[in-house]
């Protein structure tokens, strides 16, 4: 049984970092549960080829095509009928277009054959083809 006097009633000056650690901990599980969704969620497997420089661009419009065939323009399905208007006004909207290819190696090369020869008729001068390093 403790009997406490009023000689000992002492301020406690410590400070309690229990809550802090709490805190703490559920932003770090927040911070790595939410990281792996702000990727590129169109999943494609890329060829492998040796690695190049990369030059310095403002942000690319990312052209992604999956195994199925089915094209993407920054995530928006597009049609390959559709694909060469889409970049025409999003080029008439930004002149220093850059685009960054996606396509799977298991796709027929006529498809990102159509692809590049859409591109070029455009006019965009800045395209990145992405790959795997070796």
């Amino acid at each position: 049984m403790a009997i406490s006097t009023s000689e000992q009633d002492d301020v406690v000056s410590e400070i309690n970092i229990t809550p802090l650690v709490d805190v703490m901990l559920v932003l770090l599980i927040v911070f790595i549960v939410t990281a792996p969704l702000l990727t590129n969620t169109v999943k494609v497997n890329l060829p492998k080829a040796a690695p190049t420089q990369s030059t310095d661009q403002n942000k690319a419009v990312v052209i992604s095509v999956n195994p199925q065939g089915e094209i993407f323009l920054d995530k928006d399905k597009v049609t390959l009928a559709n694909f060469e208007q889409e970049i025409k006004s999003r080029k008439s909207s930004n002149p220093k277009l850059a685009l960054n290819l996606n396509a799977d190696e298991t796709i027929p090369y006529g498809t990102v054959a159509k692809l590049l020869a859409s591109i070029e008729r455009v006019g965009v001068d800045k395209l990145s083809v992405i790959t795997v390093p070796k």
